[in-house]
């Protein structure tokens, strides 16, 4: 009897709020996952009642519930990288502090929430420090944009010594790595900065890409890098890669007009068939 060879996908959960307009949030992480040839799983945080201009209304999941998907998640699939995003109150951070000490991820990407593209607030105030306290010391990476990296470090940023100054300040929090967006800085080019305490910084170039479509651009960053690492690549070509992903993502969207506000990007630029890994 010849014993055929079995295989299973490579698979990313996200952890985040439902984006009704399905630019950003778990529909943004999906898209980016299937584009890149990874599976996606997901848990439901909260839902947004969202469209590309505006926030009307946000639900939160109970931490029961968010607790409940954890668990039903990883007692049946092999996950092989975890993306956590918007996180809306304390209850929920707790339970998924609890589930992964319980699973022990392997690679964990914090995606810090907090303000909408529309600039809609999406989270709770005092959700701030308990992701600090109990995410922060559990992630593999951080990737904040700069509004969220001036929340987090409390310092004020301008520039790419800024930048330095802040990560600094995140990693003594506890985390192991930060990606610093930069995209919010002014100029005809953009730079994102890995910093860790083990290496040098990496710095990540990109000429500005002038486009009114960039609703769920740090959620599908954050989901490259994630969809990256679950296929086997470090973290550093993780994050070039997911870099890469993300501006020809802008760019080859930027000419699309999709409702009246901010627009999503492009994730199905090039999509990819569904890896394959051989189970031993």
């Amino acid at each position: 009897m010849i014993n055929k060879e079995t295989f299973r996908y490579p698979t990313a959960l996200t952890i985040a709020g439902s984006d009704s307009g399905g630019g950003a949030g778990i529909q943004a992480d999906l898209k980016t996952f299937s584009a890149l040839g990874v599976f996606g799983a997901s848990v439901i945080t909260a839902i947004t009642a969202q469209n590309t201009y505006e926030v009307r209304e946000i639900q939160a999941i109970s931490p029961e519930i968010v607790c409940q998907q954890l668990e039903a998640v990883f007692d049946d699939l092999t996950i092989d990288a975890v993306k956590t995003g918007m996180l809306h109150n304390t209850d929920a951070v707790k339970a998924i502090a609890k589930c992964f000490d319980k699973y022990k991820p392997r690679y964990v990407v914090v995606d810090p929430v907090m303000i909408s593209t529309s600039g809609s607030r999406l989270i709770e105030e005092d959700t701030i420090e308990i992701i600090k306290e109990k995410l922060f010391c559990r992630a593999t990476l951080i990737t904040p944009n700069l509004h969220e990296a001036e929340l987090l470090s409390g310092i004020s940023i301008r520039g790419k010594e800024d930048m330095a100054h802040a990560a600094r300040k995140l990693l003594e929090m506890g985390c192991k790595a930060v990606l610093m967006k930069g995209g919010h800085l002014e100029g005809e080019s953009r730079t994102d900065i890995l910093f860790s305490s083990d290496n040098k910084p990496l710095f990540l170039d990109c000429a500005t890409i002038h486009t009114n479509n960039s609703h769920g651009t740090g959620c599908t960053l954050s989901s490259a890098i994630a969809a990256y690492l679950a296929l086997g690549n470090d973290l550093h070509l993780a994050v070039i890669k997911a870099k890469e992903y993300i501006s020809n993502a802008l760019r080859t969207g930027a000419d699309v007009k999709t409702g009246n506000g901010h627009g999503p990007v492009n994730h199905f630029f090039a999509p990819l068939p569904l890896h394959k890994i051989k189970i031993q």
